[in-house]
């Protein structure tokens, strides 16, 4: 009986050691050493394409319209006829000021006759020389005249030669907006025909004015360096468009109703994937962040205010819960802005339960963390069971 007393007190004794072993034992973190790195800004704005260039076909002359030449829809060259506008007109004229212009200078060419004969006599004094001043006047009169008919003439053939509408652009050319037939004029509110170039293609983004602020603060500050904005776009079905952009220029207005300013990129588009009025989705990177420091995303945790903490190693390996501000990630990780220093040991693993001021034991996240019940209480049993 002695014995077994013995015994069970050998075992309630191991029992008690057992539990405040575990009491005492600090549970493992994994930690990562923070350290700055270039991070880029990366901006996501919403977009509508806009055709590189877009010319209205108009005329530039009354009269009926006889003839078109193109293809709806189809590709157009600079200087390639369009329409045909009746020239029936404008022929007549071009003769009528042709007309015009001989018989001007047939007279011009009798008045300076006229002029050359008068002026021996009135050296002579064989005629006043007020006759010979007004032949002199006349002469002159009707080489002017001459130029004037010369220059309707020049008019009338440019009249004629508008009854032919050429394409202002090359381009893709859409549809007709008046028919054979119909009477146009240079007058008319509504075109013959638009054309646009797709190839490129512009996109037109909206950025708020308060970011644009904050960007060009940070980059005075020299806490951000400019990069050469190369914009990605994703299309209104979630596909990535293949070829990437170039920003540019941004406006120097601020839209009052808005308050954005707007970028614009410009994309090859030789496929005409991207049709103007198109609504896109465009990333870029508009600056880097030269000094910012990455925090896995696993050890960022937010309380029911909504702030930003994380739990560092802190001396005598307590873990010391710090506030800091991140408002955004980048890849797996979430970019911190204040809070944090290079050096500081953040901890990535084990921070479930983990309150500040709490004993830890910090091992290299890289580490393999140990499962089952610590060292101590395996060997408080194996005493216990000796």
């Amino acid at each position: 009986m002695l014995c077994l007393a013995a015994v069970v007190a050998v075992a309630g004794c191991s029992g008690k050691a057992d539990d405040a072993g575990r009491k005492r034992a600090a549970p493992e973190v994994g930690f990562v050493v923070a350290q700055t790195a270039a991070v880029p800004i990366v901006t996501s704005l919403g977009g509508r394409t806009v055709a590189f260039e877009q010319s209205e076909v108009r005329p530039q002359v009354t009269g009926l319209l006889r003839q078109r030449y193109f293809t709806e829809g189809g590709y157009v060259r600079a200087g390639e006829p369009l329409f045909q506008i009746d020239p029936s007109l404008y022929r007549a004229a071009v003769n009528e000021a042709s007309a015009n212009l001989q018989a001007a200078r047939a007279t011009a060419e009798a008045n300076a006759t006229k002029a050359e004969r008068f002026r021996p006599l009135a050296q002579m004094e064989a005629i006043a020389k007020q006759d010979y001043t007004d032949a002199l006047a006349q002469a002159r009169q009707a080489r002017a005249a001459v130029a004037q008919n010369a220059a309707q003439l020049e008019t009338a053939r440019i009249n004629l030669r508008f009854t032919s509408v050429p394409a202002p652009i090359s381009g893709r050319i859409g549809r007709q907006l008046s028919t054979v037939g119909a009477l146009v004029s240079a007058n008319q509110a509504e075109p013959l025909a638009v054309i646009q170039r797709l190839d490129p293609i512009y996109v037109d983004m909206q950025q708020s004015s308060a970011d644009l602020v904050r960007l060009r603060r940070a980059l005075a500050a020299g806490g951000a360096a400019p990069t050469s904005a190369q914009v990605r776009l994703k299309l209104e079905d979630g596909s990535d468009y293949g070829t990437p952009g170039i920003v540019q220029f941004s406006e120097m207005v601020v839209n009052e109703a808005t308050g954005t300013v707007t970028l614009r990129a410009r994309f090859p588009n030789p496929q005409n994937v991207l049709l103007p009025g198109m609504f896109v989705q465009a990333q870029f990177d508009q600056a880097v962040e030269t000094n910012a420091i990455l925090v896995p995303q696993a050890a960022l945790t937010r309380d029911f205010g909504g702030n930003a903490y994380v739990f560092l190693v802190g001396k005598d390996n307590k873990a010391v819960r710090r506030k800091v501000q991140a408002d955004r990630t980048y890849g797996a990780s979430w970019v911190i802005l204040s809070g944090l220093a290079a050096g500081e040991k953040i901890i990535t693993q084990g921070t479930s339960g983990l309150k500040g001021g709490a004993a830890i034991r910090p091992v290299p996240a890289s580490t393999p963390q140990r499962a089952g019940s610590p060292p101590s209480s395996q060997g408080a049993t194996s005493r216990a069971g000796g």
